[in-house]
């Protein structure tokens, strides 16, 4: 397995097809003076359900005005794929993180985010910072278990919406 910056030569990678994945539950997240907490809220299996998000239609040069993107590729097929974007603040913002459905749970997550990490560093970046939802529980767990801790909690952001139950969770990564 390879990671790669995307270019030219492999830009192919930015056309991952997002898979489904797993609504089997949610990260209660709480705060306490200073502090923040979380809890695991497990769904009966007759709640849990599977969601793919939309594809993106990511072009090279859009992604590359305002960031990076990674790929993971295995005998040169695209496989994972991570997208960054510049902020003005020391953390980078990762907009993206995929893999195929295949290669999950293989550590190729992982990979991207060293790999990322290592070009955010040369970039003068401090960290990464990335939304997750609270019922894309694999996700949160993912972020949690690589060294993300939990910045912040949006609740509104969902209001007016057929998704008014959900609620943005930032992660914050330190190098």
């Amino acid at each position: 397995m390879d990671i790669k910056i995307i270019t030219k030569d492999n830009e192919e990678g930015l056309l991952l097809s997002n898979n489904p994945f797993a609504i089997s539950g949610e990260l209660v997240v709480k705060r306490n003076s200073d502090c923040w907490s979380y809890d695991i809220k497990r769904y009966s299996q007759a709640k849990v359900r599977r969601q793919t998000f939309p594809d993106e239609n990511y072009s090279l040069k859009d992604v590359n005005n305002i960031g990076f993107a990674l790929g993971a590729f295995d005998n040169n097929q695209p496989i994972g794929l991570a997208i960054f974007q510049d902020q003005r603040t020391k953390y980078l913002y990762l907009a993206d993180l995929k893999v195929s459905k295949k290669y999950r749970r293989r550590g190729v997550a992982k990979l991207l985010l060293n790999k990322a990490k290592k070009l955010a560093e040369a970039q003068k970046y401090l960290g990464f910072w990335v939304i997750a939802q609270n019922n894309n529980l694999g996700a949160c767990l993912f972020y949690l278990k690589y060294g993300f801790i939990i910045g912040g909690l949006d609740t509104k952001i969902y209001d007016h919406s057929s998704q008014a139950d959900k609620q943005n969770i930032h992660f914050y990564y330190d190098f």
